[in-house]
Protein backbone atom coordinates (compact mmCIF):
# COMPACT_ATOMS: atom_id res chain seq x y z
CA UNK A 1 0.00 0.00 0.00
CA UNK A 2 1.55 3.26 -0.97
CA UNK A 3 1.26 6.57 0.25
CA UNK A 4 -0.01 8.18 -2.90
CA UNK A 5 -2.72 5.50 -3.35
CA UNK A 6 -3.69 6.39 0.27
CA UNK A 7 -3.79 10.17 -0.58
CA UNK A 8 -5.70 9.30 -3.76
CA UNK A 9 -8.47 7.35 -1.97
CA UNK A 10 -8.46 10.12 0.58
CA UNK A 11 -8.97 12.96 -2.16
CA UNK A 12 -12.03 10.63 -3.52
CA UNK A 13 -13.60 10.15 0.00
CA UNK A 14 -12.83 13.89 0.77
CA UNK A 15 -15.34 14.88 -2.62
CA UNK A 16 -17.46 11.67 -1.60
CA UNK A 17 -18.03 13.77 1.55
CA UNK A 18 -18.86 16.96 0.91
CA UNK A 19 -21.32 16.00 -2.72
CA UNK A 20 -23.07 13.62 0.30
CA UNK A 21 -23.29 16.05 3.16
CA UNK A 22 -24.81 18.67 0.13
CA UNK A 23 -26.90 15.85 -1.00
CA UNK A 24 -28.33 15.51 3.01
CA UNK A 25 -28.61 18.97 3.03
CA UNK A 26 -30.49 19.88 0.16
CA UNK A 27 -31.80 16.56 -1.96
CA UNK A 28 -33.15 14.48 1.38
CA UNK A 29 -35.06 16.95 3.59
CA UNK A 30 -37.99 16.83 1.58
CA UNK A 31 -37.70 12.67 1.45
CA UNK A 32 -36.47 11.77 4.47
CA UNK A 33 -37.45 11.90 8.34
CA UNK A 34 -35.15 13.79 10.72
CA UNK A 35 -34.56 10.80 12.13
CA UNK A 36 -33.07 9.32 8.94
CA UNK A 37 -31.37 12.79 7.80
CA UNK A 38 -29.74 12.38 10.55
CA UNK A 39 -28.41 8.47 10.74
CA UNK A 40 -27.07 10.13 7.12
CA UNK A 41 -25.48 13.07 8.66
CA UNK A 42 -23.82 10.87 11.12
CA UNK A 43 -22.46 8.72 8.35
CA UNK A 44 -21.13 12.13 6.32
CA UNK A 45 -19.41 12.98 9.50
CA UNK A 46 -17.39 9.85 10.24
CA UNK A 47 -16.83 9.79 6.80
CA UNK A 48 -14.96 12.89 6.94
CA UNK A 49 -13.28 12.98 9.67
CA UNK A 50 -11.71 9.84 8.77
CA UNK A 51 -10.87 10.69 5.79
CA UNK A 52 -8.47 13.32 7.26
CA UNK A 53 -7.27 10.91 9.41
CA UNK A 54 -6.61 8.77 6.05
CA UNK A 55 -4.75 11.67 4.59
CA UNK A 56 -2.70 12.36 7.56
CA UNK A 57 -1.60 8.59 8.09
CA UNK A 58 -0.62 8.73 4.42
CA UNK A 59 1.37 11.99 4.98
CA UNK A 60 3.15 10.71 7.95
CA UNK A 61 4.42 7.62 6.51
CA UNK A 62 6.15 9.46 3.74
CA UNK A 63 8.35 11.25 6.19
CA UNK A 64 8.96 8.85 8.96
CA UNK A 65 12.26 6.76 8.11
CA UNK A 66 10.87 4.02 10.82
CA UNK A 67 9.47 1.12 8.32
CA UNK A 68 7.51 -0.02 11.73
CA UNK A 69 5.84 2.93 12.37
CA UNK A 70 5.40 3.51 8.34
CA UNK A 71 3.63 0.16 8.75
CA UNK A 72 1.69 0.94 11.04
CA UNK A 73 0.57 3.94 9.42
CA UNK A 74 -0.43 2.23 6.03
CA UNK A 75 -2.39 -0.12 8.51
CA UNK A 76 -4.30 2.37 10.23
CA UNK A 77 -5.18 4.16 6.80
CA UNK A 78 -6.85 0.52 5.38
CA UNK A 79 -8.45 0.19 8.96
CA UNK A 80 -10.13 3.74 8.13
CA UNK A 81 -10.85 2.75 4.95
CA UNK A 82 -12.83 -0.33 5.66
CA UNK A 83 -14.38 1.54 8.52
CA UNK A 84 -15.91 4.28 6.19
CA UNK A 85 -17.14 1.42 3.86
CA UNK A 86 -18.84 -0.43 6.36
CA UNK A 87 -19.98 2.62 8.76
CA UNK A 88 -20.96 5.20 6.78
CA UNK A 89 -21.47 3.05 4.14
CA UNK A 90 -24.40 1.04 6.27
CA UNK A 91 -25.90 4.59 7.53
CA UNK A 92 -25.86 5.83 3.98
CA UNK A 93 -27.86 2.56 3.10
CA UNK A 94 -30.00 2.03 6.15
CA UNK A 95 -31.02 5.63 5.73
CA UNK A 96 -31.88 5.63 1.77
CA UNK A 97 -33.62 2.11 2.02
CA UNK A 98 -35.15 1.89 5.54
CA UNK A 99 -33.91 -1.67 5.40
CA UNK A 100 -32.45 -2.62 8.99
CA UNK A 101 -30.41 -5.08 8.64
CA UNK A 102 -27.85 -2.34 7.69
CA UNK A 103 -28.01 -1.66 11.13
CA UNK A 104 -25.71 -4.75 12.12
CA UNK A 105 -23.15 -3.76 10.13
CA UNK A 106 -22.59 -0.53 11.57
CA UNK A 107 -20.70 -1.95 14.45
CA UNK A 108 -18.12 -3.80 12.16
CA UNK A 109 -17.01 -0.28 10.97
CA UNK A 110 -16.89 1.33 14.35
CA UNK A 111 -14.60 -1.56 15.43
CA UNK A 112 -12.68 -1.11 12.35
CA UNK A 113 -12.44 2.84 13.01
CA UNK A 114 -11.26 1.84 16.85
CA UNK A 115 -8.48 -0.52 15.67
CA UNK A 116 -7.19 2.21 12.90
CA UNK A 117 -6.62 4.57 16.23
CA UNK A 118 -5.20 1.88 17.88
CA UNK A 119 -2.98 1.29 14.78
CA UNK A 120 -2.57 5.26 14.94
CA UNK A 121 -1.04 5.24 18.05
CA UNK A 122 1.22 2.39 17.89
CA UNK A 123 2.86 4.12 14.52
CA UNK A 124 3.52 7.21 17.28
CA UNK A 125 4.98 4.53 19.50
CA UNK A 126 7.36 3.19 17.07
CA UNK A 127 8.77 6.80 15.69
CA UNK A 128 12.50 7.42 17.24
CA UNK A 129 13.92 10.95 17.54
CA UNK A 130 14.87 10.73 14.23
CA UNK A 131 11.79 10.00 12.75
CA UNK A 132 12.18 11.71 9.18
CA UNK A 133 13.69 10.08 6.25
CA UNK A 134 16.11 13.79 5.66
CA UNK A 135 17.35 12.79 9.51
CA UNK A 136 15.72 15.62 10.97
CA UNK A 137 15.46 15.36 14.71
CA UNK A 138 11.28 16.36 15.78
Amino acid sequence: MSSRFLVIVASISGLLSVALGAFAAHGLKKILSPYLIGVFETGVTYQFIHTLAILLCALLATIVSNPNSRKAFHRAAICFIIGILFFSGSLYALALTGVKWFGPITPIGGVMFMVGWVFLAYAGYQMTDETTKDGVNQ
